[in-house]
């Protein structure tokens, strides 16, 4: 299976090398073009590759992880998607770490209604960058991701990755539930790194 990243700093990075290890092939694009990410692909692993947005936008599975400010502009250039999974590792948080208002909507409901049709996935958006690109194996346990969506199917192909990834994988549930529970900063579960004992 192909995972396209569109957004290749330090969270698409960590999600990139866990990815690649566990035997996908992944596609890391930018805003800057793939010249740009040649080395990072390289560092990364063989299963990695310099791509343009285009090209992460055709995989079966796309890894958004993008600046707040970005999302609209640059999802905009993907409403074609309809019927794949797009995990969803955003944080809707402004310049000079302001929250941004929401109402009452989750930050993936806000993604869900710019790409109808996709299948949005909430996940690795409550890790900090430098616990989620370390080894998910840890203490005789596993590192905990949560996860949440309104499509089962969706869930169930995004709790495997996570699992092969070596993960421990946690389904909150709903876009609005889980999201809420998910929501950095603010939510309960944002920032907390647990372990899940063997």
């Amino acid at each position: 299976m192909k995972i396209g990243i569109i957004g290749a700093g330090g969270i698409g990075q960590a999600f990139a090398k866990h990815m690649a290890k566990a035997g996908y092939e992944i596609l890391l694009s930018n805003s800057r073009g793939p010249a740009s990410l040649a080395s990072v692909a390289e560092q990364l692993g063989v299963n990695v590759k310099a791509a343009t947005l285009e090209e992460a936008a055709a995989t079966e599975v796309i890894f958004l992880s993008l600046p707040w400010i970005k999302v609209e502009e640059v999802v905009k250039e993907l409403s074609s998607i309809k019927h794949r999974i797009v995990i969803d590792a955003t944080n809707p948080i402004l310049p000079g770490f302001k929250k941004a208002e929401l109402g009452e909507k989750t930050s993936s409901q806000v993604v869900a209604e710019l790409l109808p049709g996709a299948k949005v996935v909430k996940a690795f958006n409550t890790l900090l960058r430098a616990v989620l690109a370390a080894d998910p194996n840890e203490s005789g346990g596993e590192r905990v991701l949560f996860y949440s969506g309104d499509d089962v199917e969706a869930k169930k192909v995004v709790g495997e990755m996570i699992r092969k990834a070596g993960f421990a994988g946690i389904d909150l549930g709903d876009l609005i539930t889980g999201g809420k529970l998910q929501s950095f900063p603010g939510g309960p579960l944002s920032t907390l790194n647990l372990l899940k004992l063997s």
